[in-house]
């Protein structure tokens, strides 16, 4: 039996593991794949591209910039492990006129999600937790959460006991109930902001926080986007023994040679690191954001390791993350999941009735559904989309955004900062990214 066909909890898979981990913290050891690659394209031919496509591409791109719908963009299109465009325009801050270039630095927001679900999965392998364990099982504090049945305009909530305790499943796949503060008026979501749990100086902090925060619905009802990848990262620290960021660090990013990725901006990187932007509707034109004074700064080394949103990273480091999973776990020989738990990861777990809706007064997304950290097409008819059957996404808060297409063997990032108001007419810069991918395609 080969490595990589050995059950996640047969002893020698959970040994190797152990050992990896054991290598990796050793002082003056690092386990490092090279880290050129993504350095130069490889052209549209040789990945499978029409070269008038490619063109298009990076011509729409480069309008999106100069219509000043982003300041500025990095945008990466590989297919079969060959770079048909690896593309900048514009700039990092309008403020000093920073360009932007192919090795600036973005907040990547909830492009951390994926990142943190892949390190739950590696813990998954050695057999550290299961799908099915209750989420209280390894977070004690949720023993007791009641889940909301109603509430008045006060914001006084009926509150009763929920069905049954939410798995590790539903957390992993936003059905396990929590809120998130991010949006909402319900008393639950008000909790979360008036205690400020997005702020919290660190994971156990944040656990505290939340603890007593009821379920907005029962385990297993609906779909609602939420706190529960910043509980994985707090569970990954946990079940590791190591603070989450220095598991990312040895376990991951380090052997997968991304460099620039971290919770933070350091002192010698800033030079690199963009800056968010939003139209202002008077002045007509783009301006640069002040950084958020209710949270810690991305210039913070000590600010919270948010496994839902805290990630600062490079196009180069998220595209080495992107490959790992189009190779199904594996990048320059160096393995950091098995093709089954990636294919887990990719695979559409909630029911049919549930899918993507996220409540009765929702529309939802129709053939799409959500694995583990990621929202997965299974039926691109019915959700209108070119691409193939199982391809899976995600984006982040201030606008960057991927995918990859399994049928296909590739992916897409854009990386752009941008938040608030957008110029009255703006592109769908996803949208039109996509299409002429998929018009460019030689099949």
């Amino acid at each position: 039996m080969s490595s990589t066909n050995m059950p996640a909890n047969h002893p020698f898979r959970i040994l190797s593991g152990v050992l990896l981990a054991l290598l990796l913290s050793l002082p003056g050891l690092t386990v490092q794949a090279d880290t050129a690659w993504p350095e130069s394209e490889d052209g549209a031919a040789s990945a499978g591209f029409t070269e008038q496509g490619m063109e298009e591409l990076d011509a729409a791109m480069r309008r999106i910039v100069s219509d000043q719908d982003v300041a500025g963009m990095v945008w990466l299109l590989v297919r079969n492990g060959k770079v048909a465009t690896f593309d900048h325009a514009g700039l990092a801050r309008v403020d000093d006129n920073a360009p932007m270039t192919r090795d600036s630095l973005f907040r990547i927001y909830s492009m951390t999600k994926p990142v943190t679900g892949v390190a739950l999965m590696m813990l998954h392998e050695e057999g550290l937790w299961e799908f099915d364990d209750p989420v209280s099982k390894h977070v004690p504090e949720f023993a007791g959460l009641k889940v909301m049945t109603s509430y008045d305009e006060e914001g006084n909530m009926e509150l009763a006991e929920p069905s049954r305790q939410p798995t590790m499943r539903e957390l992993l796949n936003h059905s396990a109930g929590f809120g998130y503060g991010l949006s909402g008026e319900d008393p639950v979501n008000n909790a979360f902001r008036e205690k400020r749990a997005l702020a919290s100086n660190d994971l156990e902090e944040l656990i505290e926080n939340i603890a007593d925060i009821p379920l907005l619905y029962d385990p297993g009802e609906e779909w609602v986007y939420s706190i529960a990848v910043d509980i994985q990262g707090y569970i990954v620290q946990k079940l590791s023994g190591m603070r989450f960021g220095e598991f990312l660090e040895q376990r991951m990013f380090q052997p997968l040679g991304m460099t620039d990725t971290r919770f933070y901006v350091q002192d010698q990187d800033r030079p690199r690191f963009a800056e968010v932007h939003n139209w202002d509707e008077e002045r007509g034109t783009l301006v640069q954001r002040p950084h958020r004074s209710d949270r810690a700064s991305y210039l913070d080394p000590n600010r919270i390791e948010s496994g839902g949103g805290g990630l600062v990273s490079s196009t180069h480091d998220y595209a080495r993350f992107l490959q790992m999973l189009v190779n199904e776990g594996e990048l320059d020989g160096v393995r950091i999941l098995t093709p089954e738990s990636v294919r887990i990861m990719r695979t559409n777990s909630l029911r049919d009735e549930l899918l993507m809706r996220g409540g009765a007064d929702r529309a939802g997304a129709p053939g799409t559904g959500f694995g583990v950290d990621f929202a997965v097409i299974f039926d691109p008819a019915a959700a209108n989309n070119p691409q193939g059957a199982g391809t899976y996404y995600w984006a982040g808060a201030a606008g960057t955004w991927f995918w990859i297409d399994p049928v296909y063997d590739m992916f897409w990032v854009g990386m752009i900062q941008a938040q608030g108001a957008r110029r009255p007419g703006a592109a769908n810069m996803r949208n039109v990214a996509r299409d002429i991918i998929y018009d460019s395609l030689i099949r």
